[in-house]
Order: C-alpha cells, then structure tokens, then sequence
C-alpha cells in the first residue's frame, strides 16, 4: 500500500517550490524587492478571509513601496490545513512569513519554533490598546509571550428554522431550558415534519476540530464536568458528563434525529449546511457557530436574503438547566509571524495593516466575527452589519475556552474517534469514553489526570 501521507507531503512540497520561484532565500530578489509570503485556509463556502486578503493585499503593497505581498491559500479541511501548514514551516526554503492560526494551535506551534514572538512590536504598536485583554490572551504562549494577533472571535448557540418549527406546533420563539427540551423538539420535528432533519451536531473525524469544539464541547461544558481542571492543571479522565455528551450524540445519530451518520461524516457537510440544508428548510436545528450567518449575507459566499426572518437563535442550555443556564464556546483566529521569516519587520507590518481598525471591521462585518477591537466593537457600522451581533455577543458571558496546551490538538483527534465509534454505532458510549481514557493516559501520562469517579 502506497504511503499517503508521505504522497501528500511530496505534492505540497513540489507546489510550494513553484510558489517560491525567482526569490532568493531570504525574500528578496535581484530588484530589491521584498517578497513576504502569507499562507491561510480557503475552504468551502466560507471565502470571506480570501476575499478580505485580496483587498488588504494591493492596499499594503500601494502603501510599502518595493514589497510584494504573495498570497498562499491552502485549500483544505481544517486539519490537513494545520498538517499541511506545520510542512511548510520544517524549512526556511518554505515557510510563510505570516500565517493564520486558529487560537488553540497557538501555543503548540510556537513551542515547535514555528511561530515568532511579537513583543517587541506590540510594545511600539499604538492600536494594541484597542484590542480587549481577553482577546489578547488568544495569542500567547509560554512565558506570557504574544505570538498571534487575534482577527476576531466567535460564540456558539441553536440556530432554529422558525417556519419548520411553527409547522410543526413548535414554539417561537424558542428557548430550551435543557437537553431534554432540545431533544424533543427534534423528536417532535422528526414526528410532524419526516422529511426534514430534525438537528445537526457535527461529530467524528471528518470535521476534525469542528467536532470537538462546536459539537462535543459544546455538550461537556453544559455539564457538570469538564474536559480540564484548570486549577489542578490536570486532564480529567472518568468523567460522566463525557460518557453523557456521547450518549446525546447517539441519540441523535442512532436515534433518527440527525443527519445519517454517512451525511455527518462528509467532510463538506458544513458548506452543505449553510448553502443548502439550513437555506432550502431542509434543516430545523443546527448548533452552530456565530460566523454562520456571514454565507447569507450580500457580500456572503450564498447570499440567502431572508436567512433572519426564517432563522432565530437560542443559547445552547446546560444539561439539566443547571447555573448558569446556558454555555457556548468561543475560540477565534489569529495572524502570526513565522519564525523562520528573513522579512520580518515586512511581516509584521502586513499584520498591523491588515488588523488596523478599518481592515478588521471589514473583515469582521464579512466573516460575522465577534469583534475583539473596542473601536470596532464600538462602532456603529459594526454594530448595525448583522442583526445577530448583539446575541452572539451577549452570550460570551457563558463562554469557555479550550485547553491552551501542546497536548490539546492529539486530544481532540481522540475526542473524535470516540464520537464516531459513537455516531456509527461501532461503540457504546461507555466503552467510547473508556476509550478515550485510556489513550488520555498514553498521551499525557497517569500524574498529568484526575478523574472524578
């Protein structure tokens, strides 16, 4: 059998040397010009980060005479694009100057000497005040170093279609006081409406962290548990809200309440959600994220006009109703500067010109981003762009992160395949959370775990 992976790695590698022909090593060529190289993930419907790069780029270069700004989009799923992206940065020849980085792979990635420490430019940086403490916190890694600068972040609830729910007697607006309610609204969506899918979760390892965070975490931490003990700085193994976050898992998938497990394992199933289920009333319930609506919008990869009259939104509840009542996850995207980059001061002013307050409001209004700028969040513009901003916003205050350890990114993959042996039927929830408690201690070790039963 053929080497995929090692297939693969060769693929990319003969793309990049054609990307990097006629610069010298260091960026430069014969002319005095200055080439930075900017790699980012385009994927599916959601192309608003292309789109805002190829403006940010003709601006910048129109204002930094002799600099060359070379755009390299890395069209993949999110995990093969991190995969493919830790590639370019194992040698100088094809590392990128400036690289987009979602929040949790920060600090791993500047542990593996990937990522540059920002400091000395943030110190320098007048508009670094505008960005939210919180919100600065995104991009550090050990020793309280900044390595990333965040673009915008994000919160996570129901999105219901409110024609299907009233055909099917159910309330609108909606507002679940736990699992139980949202479970039978999609059993009564199933009964009334058997052409429709009653809700999507998205779960297993084609969605890859996506999964993880706006599927099974957002289910753990409406829990009594939790994935991590921050205090005890140990991952917690035995958990029942795991084994429970499983079990609604299989309800959905097994239980006929979501899509077929076939469905929900396509890797494009998200595009398919916002371009085509939640548009064409195919859909009643999807948890998902607050940048959704950014497809439906006029500048949107789908544009769908009336998305907010057919559309409301609910706070994902907690599992028994239980203080506070509701939980979401936020996690966000950043820029970053790669270590290996020969351009640096060229880097960074690609960073600070494409996060200046004009450049992240445009990005933020087109990629439906909880803005991480006071002057943008202030704005407004901003503030009046989409109707769903406020109750994204207000939402933050339920919110929870994920882990920021190296060890994180191998512990989502496991949370993963415990959710499709789940979803598939392949395992019972029980014996998918002993599972994954066995491979935690492979990963991390008995001394870095404690369990709860």
């Amino acid at each position: 059998m053929k080497n995929t992976s090692v297939l693969r790695a060769v693929a990319l590698s003969s793309v990049i040397g054609l990307l990097l022909g006629g610069c010298g090593a260091d960026g430069s060529s014969d002319d005095g010009v200055t080439t930075i190289k900017v790699a980012y993930q385009k994927f599916g419907s959601y192309t608003q980060l292309d789109d805002h790069l190829k403006q940010v780029k003709p601006d910048f270069e129109a204002a930094h005479e002799n600099t060359v700004v070379e755009l390299v989009p890395i069209e993949a799923v999110e995990n093969d694009y991190a995969t493919k992206l830790a590639l370019m940065n194992q040698s100088a020849a094809t590392a990128p100057d400036v690289m987009y980085e979602d929040t949790f792979r920060v600090q791993p990635d500047a542990d593996a000497g990937y990522l540059a420490p920002l400091d000395e430019y943030t110190a320098k940086w007048p508009e670094w005040d505008m960005f939210y403490e919180n919100a600065k916190n995104a991009g550090l890694g050990k020793g309280g170093k900044t390595f990333a600068i965040p673009m915008g972040t994000d919160t996570r609830a129901l999105w219901y279609n409110k024609d299907l729910f009233a055909q099917a007697g159910l309330p609108v607006p909606w507002a679940p006081k736990n699992w139980d309610e949202v479970l039978s609204a999609a059993e009564t969506i199933k009964a009334k409406l058997p052409e429709a899918i009653p809700m999507n979760v998205y779960s297993g390892k084609a969605m890859g962290e996506g999964a993880s965070m706006q599927g099974f975490e957002m289910l753990l931490y409406g829990t009594k548990d939790t994935l991590y003990d921050t205090e005890s700085q140990k991952w917690v193994a035995g958990s029942q809200g795991f084994v429970d976050s499983l079990k609604f898992i299989k309800d959905l998938y097994q239980g006929g309440l979501g899509p077929t497990p076939e469905q929900g394992l396509d890797k494009n199933v998200a595009t398919v959600v916002a371009t085509d289920w939640l548009p064409q009333n195919k859909l009643a319930i999807d948890l998902d994220g607050s940048w959704v609506s950014g497809t439906w919008i006029e500048s949107g990869a789908a544009p769908w006009p009336e998305w907010n009259d057919v559309l409301g939104q609910a706070p994902m509840p907690t599992q028994d109703g239980q203080a506070p009542g509701a939980t979401s996850m936020s996690g966000g995207w950043t820029l970053a500067m790669g270590e290996k980059s020969p351009n640096k001061d060229a880097a960074w002013d690609f960073i600070a010109f494409a996060l200046n307050k004009d450049n992240s409001q445009a990005y933020d209004i087109a990629a439906s981003q909880i803005a991480v700028r006071s002057d943008v969040s202030e704005d407004p513009d901003y503030q009046a762009a989409n109707p769903t901003f406020g109750f994204f916003s207000e939402i933050v205050e339920f919110t929870h992160f994920r882990p920021a350890t190296s060890d994180y990114g191998r512990i989502s993959n496991e949370i993963q395949i415990a959710m499709e042996a789940v979803m598939t039927g392949q395992q019972e929830p029980q014996e998918a959370a002993a599972a994954y408690d066995k491979a935690l201690v492979g990963i991390v070790g008995e001394d870095a775990i404690t369990k709860t039963q």
